[in-house]
């Protein structure tokens, strides 16, 4: 899901979106290799904007990451403030439908342009993709469109299920972040161990990294390698980058972006246990005061605020099962007022955008100040 991701003494510029490429390289060498057409896209799972309005989109469907040159790159300081109410029937009106007939699947925010992108899909198995100008939505051709794309490797199969029966292939890509000149990549694959984190080279060649993963989940009590990472982001410990990545039923874990190689196998430091019954869905960072937090939005919890000094001061391993459902362990975290965020991203570098199904059953598209977060 969403903003570019390098390393903390680039903090800065990581809170603008910015990417790691130097001056010298241009919107012309990142899209050499494009094609103009149709890429055939059959699914939106993720978005996640990279350099110079360029788009990557994680399809499930098709298990592949595609990059599309929006040619979006007039650049902005700051994003407008949004607050758009019963969005969900905004998007079905801009589509010709109602809003039973279509499913906000992701946002993400060009951080050049400051505008929202939205995935939607409709009823009938389509994929839209749509932007913000000014107070209305348009429609981003998914038909000719420049683009670039490459297969993931070993994808999960497309008919596999569950213990409980149900579909996995969905989780193919469960999400994915641009970071430095590389699409990272969390999902399933077709191995014994399942979870896999993909890192994959931009400007696409056929190269691609993957990695096994191994965690404790402290609220099942077992350790586990078939779930998939639902959400993550990047954060550097004693100059050192770790993968900070959460699961359904809520832990977080690190794993040492150093050791994430093709073809290993590696076991992540679980450091919290945030709650069972409850799938984490977006995590973004944002510095107040001086001060670096990660928000994460959930299924059946409010957004949590995690403190960096909190991630970097905890140096245990969780081992031990934790039996009662609501109760948390390890990293310390806020719940802040506003249950039942779907979606998020940084709006700007003081802004935070966001979807939110409200008390009353009302969806809201809503910018808000990162000082009141």
């Amino acid at each position: 899901m969403k903003k570019n991701i390098i390393p903390s003494v680039l903090l800065v510029l990581a809170l603008y979106g910015l990417s790691s490429w130097t001056e010298a390289e241009t919107s012309e060498d990142l899209t050499a290799n494009f094609t103009y057409g149709d890429p055939e896209i059959g699914s939106i799972n993720a978005l996640s904007f990279g350099p110079d309005g360029i788009l990557f989109v994680g399809d499930s469907k098709n298990a592949m990451v595609y990059a599309l040159d929006t040619k979006d790159i007039d650049e902005k300081a700051n994003g407008a403030e949004i607050n758009i109410s019963k969005f969900d029937e905004m998007v079905a009106s801009s589509l010709g439908t109602t809003a039973d007939k279509i499913s906000i699947g992701d946002m993400a925010v060009n951080p050049k342009s400051k505008t929202p992108y939205f995935a939607v899909s409709m009823e009938d198995g389509a994929t839209v993709l749509l932007r913000m100008n000014g107070e209305a939505l348009e429609n981003v051709s998914l038909k000719e469109i420049s683009y670039s794309k490459i297969s993931l490797a070993d994808p999960i199969a497309v008919d596999a299920k569950s213990k409980r029966d149900r579909p996995l292939r969905v989780w193919a890509i469960a999400d994915l972040k641009f970071h430095g000149d590389r699409i990272l990549v969390s999902g399933l694959s077709n191995k014994e161990f399942a979870s896999t984190f993909r890192s994959i080279p931009f400007p696409f060649t056929d190269s691609q990294d993957q990695t096994s993963l191994e965690i404790w989940h402290a609220a099942h009590g077992k350790y586990e390698t078939h779930a998939p990472i639902k959400t993550f982001d990047v954060v550097s410990l004693n100059n050192q980058d770790y993968l900070m990545a959460s699961y359904t039923c809520t832990p977080l874990v690190l794993f040492p972006m150093s050791e994430l190689e093709n073809g290993k196998h590696i076991k992540g430091r679980t450091v919290a246990e945030l709650g069972a019954g409850n799938s984490p869905l977006d995590m973004i960072s944002y510095e107040k005061e001086g001060k670096q937090y990660f928000l994460m939005s959930n299924s059946n919890r409010p957004v949590m605020r995690l403190d960096y000094e909190d991630i970097a001061n905890f140096k245990e391993t969780l081992t031990e099962p934790v039996t009662e459902f609501y109760v948390s362990t390890g990293v310390p975290y806020d719940n802040l007022p506003f249950p039942y965020v779907q979606q998020m991203d940084n709006l700007d570098d003081t802004h935070v955008l966001y979807i939110q199904r409200t008390g009353n059953g009302e969806l809201v598209l809503r910018s808000r100040p990162t000082k009141w977060m």
